[in-house]
């Protein structure tokens, strides 16, 4: 099975993302052909640029990674819904108040991933995860819309349609010591994505 799996650059002024982080120490497990992509926290460039990979690459899914601050746990989203409403600008200056992502779609979209059998995979695995049902309103659920619309337009009909959807993972820092070295996370949400995408195919 083909994966693209995104992450996006740090924002709001912060030096790294931990979906960045996420995504490129991810390791795919046996059966999973692992492609990453780091995306622009930007309002429709970060969809853009997915689109187009996956138009490059076409995957058998598609998983965009975001962080979420203050969640403890990896939370694989259940919706991506129509509308931004940022609380913050994004990073070209953007910042959208009650404006839809897609003008002629619809009010939302669901995940197509098996969110239920990622949640229990990472359990398994002993990693805090579970179920969101909110991915909120700045570009991590623009992104999810995003891409759900994409696939849903291209392929109207599911033939061919990729699975697609959205994970957050916790905004964990690895720690930056007085030295200048970096003492790094211990059991890290590269980890729980490894074995949440052993939920693809099994």
């Amino acid at each position: 099975m083909k994966v693209l799996l995104s992450g996006f650059d740090p924002f709001g002024g912060d030096r790294v993302n931990a979906a960045q982080l996420a995504v490129e120490g991810c390791r795919a497990p046996e059966g999973i052909e692992l492609y990453k992509l780091i995306v622009p926290t930007v309002f429709g460039l970060a969809a853009e640029k997915v689109a187009e990979e996956a138009q490059r690459l076409r995957p058998d899914a598609i998983i965009c990674v975001g962080e979420a601050g203050g969640r403890k746990a990896v939370t694989p989203e259940r919706v991506g819904i129509n509308i931004m409403d940022a609380r913050i600008p994004d990073n070209e200056g953007n910042q959208p108040i009650d404006e839809k992502i897609a003008a002629d779609g619809p009010d939302a979209y669901f995940s197509t991933l098996p969110i239920k059998a990622m949640v229990q995979c990472m359990k398994d695995a002993g990693y805090d995860a579970e179920v969101s049902n909110s991915a909120g309103t700045f570009v991590c659920n623009s992104l999810m819309y995003g891409v759900l619309h994409y696939v849903n337009t291209l392929f109207p009909n599911a033939d061919g349609r990729p699975l697609a959807g959205f994970i957050h993972v916790p905004a964990d820092r690895p720690a930056e010591n007085a030295d200048g070295s970096v003492t790094p996370i211990p059991r890290t949400s590269a980890e729980a994505l490894g074995e949440a995408l052993k939920a693809l195919v099994k």
